[in-house]
């Protein structure tokens, strides 16, 4: 059975009503008629899938298992996750750094230096 607007607009205003006055606020805030609360959450595993469809603790697992013996620092890790979650986000200041990261490899061995 299909539920017609004044039922969905009767939910909504009870659920508002329900809520603290705190919370109104915030929604009236935002703005009422925008406010959804019978809205689906999103599915974090899905949003951090990149085009592979690995998830960014796989990709991260697999890039420091294929690091040298020695090992890497907290902070090596630490930046390669970020760096991780930046591009399969699309975040365009992590593009910058990977695209500026290419660059400077191509750079160092097109003028017969070791790369990092």
């Amino acid at each position: 059975m299909t539920e017609t607007l004044s039922d969905i607009e009767k939910q909504k205003k009870a659920v508002f009503d329900n809520m603290s006055l705190k919370r109104q606020k915030h929604i009236l805030k935002k703005g009422y008629k925008e406010w959804n609360p019978f809205e689906k959450p999103n599915d974090p595993i899905d949003m951090r899938r990149d085009k592979t469809r690995r998830t960014s603790q796989a990709l991260i697992r697999s890039f420091l298992q294929s690091l040298p013996q020695e090992g890497y620092s907290n902070e090596y890790a630490r930046g390669a996750f970020d760096i991780c979650l930046g591009i399969i986000n699309e975040d365009t200041r992590y593009q910058g750094m990977y695209g500026f990261a290419c660059w400077y490899r191509a750079l160092l061995e097109k003028e017969g230096h070791q790369s990092l």
